[in-house]
């Protein structure tokens, strides 16, 4: 069931960039096509975003209430936000050490005119008191009301909620609680609705990508114009982000499980495909889990707690990009 659901989505995606490919190019896809297309894209990320609320929240809870006592919650929590320091400090050194070596501005003068830019640029400076602004946002979106919080997708308030409630759960109340045994069958609702929404996968994966296609070889999508400008940069950003995923993350599983980067990519390839498709992290937390679960064997109580969390914190790819950008951005401002 797995590896032909797998296939089913391989196939969808690939069908759906073809015939997105033909009527973008060849004939244009008539309205009644683009309406369909439209809507089953949207129907799908629709269920996907009316999940991940929930989801994260009675996951990442049943994962703290589950471990049973404060000393087991520190020793996962420790080594997960260690785990999540350490990769994302390697994606930033990584794209830090290739952006001096290869300096991709080498083909790229410094912008003219530049006082007019850095007079335009300071509006992005911040001002007095800005390091207080962004801890009080921060905060804002934290500590906010949990219901409140999972109908907007706060992510932040939901992990935060999560970890408060378990927290003060495992403290306070008896182990044989019906509070422990609420949320486990909270979950497990969760986790039946999953696999009915998974079934839906291939569907969802055909029309988002027949979309992008065709909106791509019709010229609809904005900002092909400044990818090709900063091609060389451009470039250097994917490379190092494909070695960073394809090299170094499976070389730690390797090293930490044995599980050879063939066996590693065959089993997640259904989240994969999904994070390709939707570049979201949230959207596919969904499906990361219950791969996580079902093809990678991983005790529910780990992955109910270190992907909720790691699809709020941990993001080596935006990490890698902003220390490439930080310094290209420089150069071609004339900083020294």
């Amino acid at each position: 069931m797995i590896r032909n659901l797998t296939f089913q989505v391989l196939l969808a995606g690939l069908l759906g960039l073809a015939l997105g490919y033909f009527f973008g190019s060849v004939t244009g896809a008539p309205a009644v096509v683009d309406q369909g297309i439209i809507f089953l894209k949207e129907s799908f990320l629709a269920v996907l975003r009316m999940l991940i609320g929930p989801l994260i929240f009675f996951s990442l809870l049943n994962g703290i209430t589950s471990l049973g006592s404060i000393v087991k919650l520190k020793t996962l929590g420790g080594a997960t936000i260690g785990y999540y320091f350490f990769t994302t400090s390697v994606a930033t050194s990584l794209g830090l050490l290739a952006v001096f070596f290869i300096q991709p501005w080498t083909d790229h003068p410094p912008l003219e005119n530049v006082e007019s830019i850095s007079n335009s640029a300071l509006l992005l400076q911040p001002g007095d008191g800005s390091l207080f602004g962004v801890f009080g946002s921060l905060a804002s979106q934290a500590f906010t009301n949990p219901v409140a919080a999972i109908a907007n997708l706060n992510i932040l308030g939901i992990v935060t909620n999560a970890v408060l409630f378990g927290l003060a759960a495992t403290i306070v109340l008896p182990e044989e609680s019906i509070f422990f045994e609420f949320v486990r069958n909270c979950n497990l609702l969760i986790s039946k609705i999953l696999g009915w929404v998974i079934l839906l996968l291939p569907i969802g994966i055909f029309a988002i990508l027949f979309e992008f296609s065709a909106q791509t070889i019709s010229g609809d999508m904005d900002g092909g114009a400044l990818v090709f400008q900063l091609l060389d940069f451009s470039g250097l950003v994917v490379g190092l982000t494909l070695f960073h995923g394809l090299i170094v993350l499976p070389l730690i599983a390797w090293l930490a499980v044995s599980m050879s980067p063939f066996e590693l990519f065959r089993k997640i390839s259904r989240p994969l495909i999904v994070a390709f498709s939707t570049s979201s992290s949230s959207s596919t937390l969904p499906v990361s889990i219950r791969t996580a679960e079902e093809d990678l064997s991983i005790d529910t109580r780990v992955s109910s707690f270190v992907l909720p969390l790691g699809a709020t914190i941990n993001m080596d790819g935006t990490a890698l990009f902003e220390a490439l950008a930080a310094v290209f951005l420089a150069y071609l401002y004339g900083v020294e």
